[in-house]
């Protein structure tokens, strides 16, 4: 189902009557996911465009991926530090100069819980990013409870960043951004054209080789050539709603 496709699915829903296109280039930009490789998924293309005009692109990872395998007998230790690996030299790959935070937590276990949302704010109060980026955790008939739960993160992590009186143990001046934008939205309304960013955020998506089986469905060059072929033909897809010729298309909150 197209509910559960990781970064940018297929919409079913009729284009907003009016799209935003383009924020200004932010100077910083904090993108939130669930797990390594969500981020490249659901906003590469853009982190990479932003990057590339001098945003300070930093990644905040909320699990150690330690579910990211189909093979019962993997170490998981190794996994773990693999996927870290991977989600380093992916950042890379956009252009990103920022942080690449790894929380940590159990992958498939993760809770929107008050301890992590603190650990969330202080790190917003710590990068001060101008725009935040994270998955739409109101997204219908979700199924993966990590992807939820790391956007109720990225939202109520912003809450209790901006206002003084949440988590003054942190010792760090309260912050609030001036954007948020979801990702796998059901209802997207601002789309950001990635037209020459495409090919990045796929360099970016394919320095995830342990998720060549599970997540993209690459078993074999064949695999990963068709991979290629539907990302790009998505982005396409998400571009003609909007008259460019590709687009990242998100849900923007901006009265935060």
């Amino acid at each position: 189902m197209a509910a559960n496709e990781p970064g940018q699915p297929s919409l079913s829903a009729p284009g907003a009557a009016q799209w935003s296109v383009n924020l200004p280039v932010p100077s910083s930009a904090l993108a939130i996911g669930a797990h390594p490789d969500d981020v490249e998924f659901g906003a590469g293309a853009t982190l990479a465009k932003w990057a590339a005009a001098g945003c300070v692109v930093h990644h905040l990872v909320c699990t150690d991926g330690s579910k990211g395998t189909w093979n019962p007998d993997a170490d998981i230790d190794e996994l773990v530090a693999r996927r870290q690996l991977e989600q380093r030299a992916a950042s890379r790959a956009l252009g990103a100069s920022g942080e690449v935070v790894f929380l940590g937590h159990v992958d498939g276990e993760l809770e929107s819980a008050l301890p992590i949302r603190s650990e969330v704010a202080r790190w917003i109060r710590r990068l001060r990013p101008d725009v935040v980026l994270g998955h739409d955790p109101w997204k219908r008939y979700r199924l993966h409870p990590d992807h939820r739960h790391a956007g109720l993160l990225a939202c109520e992590g912003i809450v209790a960043a901006r206002d003084p009186h949440f988590f003054r143990d942190h010792g760090l001046a309260p912050h609030r951004p001036t954007h948020l934008l979801l990702w796998e939205a059901d209802e997207p309304d601002h789309a950001e054209d990635i037209t020459d960013f495409v090919d990045t955020k796929l360099r970016a998506l394919e320095e995830h080789a342990s998720q060549f089986e599970s997540t993209m469905k690459a078993r074999d060059d064949a695999g990963l050539s068709a991979f290629r072929d539907r990302i790009r033909g998505r982005l396409t897809e998400h571009g003609a709603r909007c008259g460019l010729g590709a687009a990242e298309l998100f849900k923007r909150i901006a009265d935060l």
